[in-house]
């Protein structure tokens, strides 16, 4: 474990569940109530819920139901089922002490979920968000990431993708960028492939000089207790 590596880059983009906020147990729990009603093991459906757009999901464990409509059936329990979610420590800061023109959120979560999560959250919400209805090919396809560095207007090569479940670390790898994984979701193990690897967010602090745009010069960050 090493402490004190300091990262520039052009903008920084977030997933957000199990990297800003905690939601794993609404998530689990709706996913489990689904897996119930339609007979499907959890055993099978469990170790991929995570990182994905449910579409996604839904398509690879229950590929003769309707995944426009299980997915609505999703949303729906999610934006109702709020116990136990709580926003990480520090992300609120961390998010609110980047420059506003060089952060933005890449979530498998729809923008319903996102805003309304991300408020509950405190945390603030960037004008550039990519969410589930924003591609049509979710994580690991890297075009949620290329669409946000697109939007910002920032290399993707000059990105730095902040990611908790393999999937995103393989979507931001595959869209050129570069990846810090947090631990919250999946083992240091499976987040092997990331360029650094940190426990959660409180690892991370921003050394940018301003927060508002226009922003000037690289932003900043510094990556403590860093394992891989």
């Amino acid at each position: 474990m090493t402490s004190g590596v300091t990262v520039d880059c052009g903008a920084v983009l977030f997933d957000m569940d199990g990297v800003l906020v905690d939601s794993s147990g609404v998530v689990e729990r709706s996913w489990r109530s689904w897996a119930l009603r339609h007979g499907i093991a959890e055993s099978v459906l469990m170790p991929l819920i995570h990182g994905r757009r449910a579409l996604e999901t839904i398509a690879l464990v229950a590929p003769h139901l309707d995944a426009q409509a299980e997915w609505q059936v999703l949303i729906r329990q999610e934006l109702e089922d709020t116990e136990g979610f709580r926003a990480f420590p520090g992300a609120a800061a961390l998010a609110g002490a980047l420059p506003a023109d060089r952060y933005a959120i890449v979530t498998s979560a729809p923008r319903s979920i996102a805003v309304d999560r991300l408020q509950r959250g405190a945390i603030r919400v960037p004008a550039v968000m990519v969410c589930a209805e924003d591609v049509t090919r979710g994580k690991p396809a890297p075009d949620g990431y290329l669409l946000a560095a697109e939007r910002l207007g920032v290399a993707a090569a000059d990105c730095v993708v902040v990611e908790d479940a393999a999937p995103g670390v393989q979507a931001g790898l595959a869209a050129g960028m570069r990846v810090l994984g947090f631990t919250t979701t999946e083992t240091a193990e499976a987040m092997r492939d990331a360029t650094w690897v940190v426990p959660d967010i409180s690892c991370v602090t921003a050394q940018s000089p301003m927060a508002e745009p226009p922003a000037t010069g690289p932003v900043r960050i510094r990556l403590d207790r860093v394992v891989g």
